[in-house]
């Protein structure tokens, strides 16, 4: 039996997981991974499945040490360790890449101020700020100058970022509202949160004591996300806002198969095998060679989006054109990893 962490909300996968087992008469167990009895909840249980958030302020505190735990018990867990130790940590995924010689676009941490100032002082702009977490582009800027980056290098070794960017989610929220993408009243709370900051920033606090910058490749109109979940892949193509750099979180996309490099798709397979991994979302950009570079990676993403895409590929990079259930892979996956 699989359990499943009881959470109705739509943005996750939940209640996915839950209509796919009902359908095809899987057996699970609704369980509250937040009870302090959690553990003996999961008795008689072979897996457990919790699609955990990055803005979840209890997720934040205690999701990863409860699934890695549970793991190294020997319960099947989704996501596991190597699917998810780097979720929404953008460092740890620079050292991830670079040990297991993925090419990601070139980027750079530093702990020690003086070393930030005297790389912000020899290179050539602009370059990308972020922070290591944060979705939807939220805690990413375009550095255009050294005194720019000056400028951040001080804040990071002083009183450092919030984990919540609060005047640019204001300037995102009235972005999508004149575009008819979301109504007032998420403007209105847009507002409110300038003073009463989201619990989970709260929880995780100033973002210190480290800056990363990574390289800005130029011209890019979109960039290619590519998921990857049991050996299939389906993609989704990111327009960038107008005048802007970004494109995660633009709310504009395009899903027709033409519209995808096969490259992304080939080397998100190649990745995933490398990462071991259960369920891995790519973001790539093309640099002036017009090779693919790999920006940042995730293991969960917007259900709804999704919706909407018109095929996969398999690992042979055959093209199953119609509809697909990517939240019934992952529950066949977890089928095959616990031999139920």
């Amino acid at each position: 039996m699989i359990a499943i962490h009881n959470n109705p909300s739509e943005v996750l996968f939940h209640y996915r997981w839950i209509d796919y087992c009902e359908k095809n008469n899987i057996p699970y167990r609704l369980v509250n991974c937040y009870d302090d009895d959690i553990v003996e909840q999961l008795s008689g249980c072979s897996g457990l499945m919790w699609h955990y958030h990055q803005a979840g302020f209890k997720d934040i505190v205690m999701a990863k040490p409860l699934l890695f735990a549970l793991e190294q018990s020997g319960l099947k867990v989704f996501p596991d360790f190597n699917t998810a130790w780097h979720f929404d940590d953008k460092v740890g995924q620079k050292y991830l890449f670079e040990a297991l010689k993925i090419d990601l676009a070139t980027t750079w941490v530093f702990y020690d101020k003086e070393e930030a100032i005297k790389w912000a002082d020899r290179s050539d702009y602009p370059k990308v700020f972020k922070l290591r977490g944060g979705a939807g582009s939220q805690n990413v800027k375009l550095v255009r100058s050294v005194s720019a980056a000056h400028s951040l290098i001080n804040q990071a070794f002083g009183k450092g970022f919030p984990a919540y960017d609060a005047w640019g989610s204001v300037k995102e929220r009235i972005r999508k509202w004149r575009l008819g993408k979301t109504n007032a009243f998420d403007v209105l709370k847009g507002f409110v949160r300038l003073i009463n900051t989201p619990r989970y920033a709260k929880v995780m606090g100033n973002e210190i004591d480290y800056i990363y910058f990574q390289e800005f490749i130029p011209n890019n109109d979109c960039d290619i996300r590519i998921i990857v979940i049991d050996g299939k892949a389906f993609a989704l193509k990111r327009m960038v806002r107008e005048n802007d750099f970004r494109a995660s979180g633009s709310g504009d996309f395009r899903y027709e198969r033409e519209a995808f490099d096969p490259r992304c798709v080939s080397l998100s397979f190649e990745y995933t095998h490398k990462l071991k991994a259960q369920c891995v979302a790519y973001d790539y950009v093309f640099d002036q060679d017009n090779t693919p570079r790999l920006v940042e990676i995730s293991y969960g993403f917007a259900n709804k989006v999704y919706d909407p895409c018109t095929g996969y590929w398999d690992e042979q990079m055959n093209w199953h054109e119609g509809p697909f259930n990517p939240y019934g892979w992952m529950v066949e996956l977890m089928l095959k990893e616990t031999s139920i």
